[in-house]
Parts: structure tokens; sequence; C-alpha cells
């Protein structure tokens, strides 16, 4: 089954309340945050609660974003991390193969996936060596606000200002076969301006969208989704393609237009997203 990544979101780590709630919402992945979202003086609580509550948030995804190996708090982080047993590990300040090269030192056979955050212009100029590092990494995640603030620009709706540095980290996540991830929209109140972001980050072909507010996980969830209309004419160029008269062909004929092969693959994809939607929908509790 596909993994569902449409919304993800970060929660911070030292607020028990925030995880209690976070049981109940229906983000497809959750991110429990030790590094920007809790202060200096929090950091070991909000580590020990973290791996306290790991195992709580039933069948999504859960993923603990430690604070940097060059921090006081980085690699205490991801032993007690890979020891609470979440499903990925999200490395933030990756600049580098050898960043993550790094971090793969300190786990052991049974540790979990590597995320990594890309938020630097020296991870956007190094980014094919990045997301080509293999070993555990599996899933790319934007960081638009830190990279944003090292560029000296500033925050724009269109976003064209950062169009190269999202571009490029699509594509190199494709090329090496991995999940990526945009960032984050900071007015949580402009829900116009976040569904234009949600609808531009599909275009870029991000598998969705990291979230800061429980009111942005819906418009996300829909977008990220494909249409009945698209599920139904994926199942047709399959289906067509499945005849024994059209199977060895590359190209077919179908509702008037030409279809090709690489159609059925994109078809393909749009039906296991359906699918796994239709598993998860209703069942976001914990367990």
């Amino acid at each position: 089954m596909a993994a569902l990544r449409r919304s993800v979101l970060y929660m911070p780590g030292s607020n028990a309340r925030a995880l209690e709630k976070a049981r109940s919402l229906p983000a497809d992945a959750l991110i429990l945050d030790l590094e920007d979202a809790v202060a200096p003086d929090a950091k070991e609580t909000a580590r020990a609660q973290v791996c306290e509550a790991v195992k709580t948030f039933g069948k999504r995804e859960v993923v603990v974003r430690i604070n940097a190996l060059s921090t006081p708090w980085g690699e205490a982080d991801i032993k007690a991390a890979a020891a609470a047993g979440p499903d990925a590990i999200l490395i933030p300040k990756v600049s580098s193969a050898q960043d993550l090269q790094n971090v793969e030192r300190l786990l052991n056979d049974a540790s979990p996936a590597l995320w990594a955050m890309v938020e630097t212009p020296l991870a956007i100029l190094n980014i094919a060596n990045l997301a080509g590092a293999g070993g555990r990494l599996r899933c790319l995640v934007m960081g638009t606000n830190d990279l944003i603030k090292d560029l000296r620009g500033v925050h724009t709706q269109d976003r064209l200002n950062l169009a190269a540095a999202l571009g490029l980290s699509v594509l190199a996540a494709r090329a090496y076969g991995l999940a990526i991830v945009d960032g984050v929209t900071n007015n949580i109140e402009d829900v116009d301006g976040f569904i234009a972001a949600c609808t531009q980050s599909k275009s870029f072909g991000f598998d969705g969208k990291t979230v800061i507010h429980p009111s942005q996980i819906g418009p996300c969830n829909a977008i990220f989704a494909p249409s009945a209309e698209e599920v139904d004419s994926a199942r047709k160029i399959i289906a067509a393609f499945e005849l024994p008269e059209n199977r060895g062909k590359g190209a077919i004929k179908l509702d008037g237009r030409m279809v090709e092969r690489l159609h059925a693959e994109a078809a393909r994809r749009t039906v296991a997203l359906a699918d796994a939607i239709a598993a998860v929908e209703g069942n976001y509790g914990g367990e």
C-alpha cells in the first residue's frame, strides 16, 4: 500500500497537550519536534515526552525530528529516538550525504528510517549528492523558512524565489526513488493562500506538505488526493491495457485520445494512492 504523506503535521515535543490532541487529528503523518519548536530549557523534557508518546498515534507514520548533531542535544536525541522506535528520524540542517552518513554511524540495523530536512543553500547545491546518500534515507522535507532566512530573501505568495530550489529537490527525490514533502505555510488564517500553496506544491510533484495547524490538514488532504474523476479515469486506463488485445501495445486509443503505457504507470500510482486513502479514512485514533 502506498504511504500517505499528503499532510505531515509538526507537533511541539514539549507540549503534552498538543501531543494528546494529535491522536485525533486526521494528518497522514506526524513530526514530533525536538528542534525548532522546543526552547533550550525544555529539550530534555520534550525528548522524554516524545519517546514515550511515539507508539500511541495509531497506524499513521510517526517521525521524530531531532536536534542537529552539532548541538548539545543531537546525539542523545538520536539514541533516544532510535530506542523509542518511530517510523523515521528527521535530521535537520542536512547539507550533504556526509551529514547523513554521520548519523548512520550512530544507529544499528534495527533503527528507523531517516528523513532529511532540505533547508540550507548548500543542501540545494548538493541536492543530488544528498538524495543519493542511500542507507536508511526515505524522504526529503523542505525547510523553506530556514532556506529563505539563509538566502536573505522574503516570503512571497508565488514563491518564484524558491522555484529553482523546489524544482531541483523534487527532481533529485524522484531520481533516487525518495518521497518529498513541501515546506510549511506560516499564515494559518489565509485559507485561500494556503490552498494556492498546496496546489502549487502538487504541481511541482510533491507528495504532500508539512503543516503547522490542525486547520490546514483538511485542505491539504483534499488537494493532494486524486479526485473521483481521476480515479475512474485511471482505472479505465489500467483495464484497457490489461485487455488481451492491448497487452503488447505501447499506445492505444481510449475515449477518443491516444494513451501510452506511461499513462498506465501514472494511473497505477493514482489508484494506489486512492486505495491507501480509503484504507485510512476514519482510522486516526491511537491504539
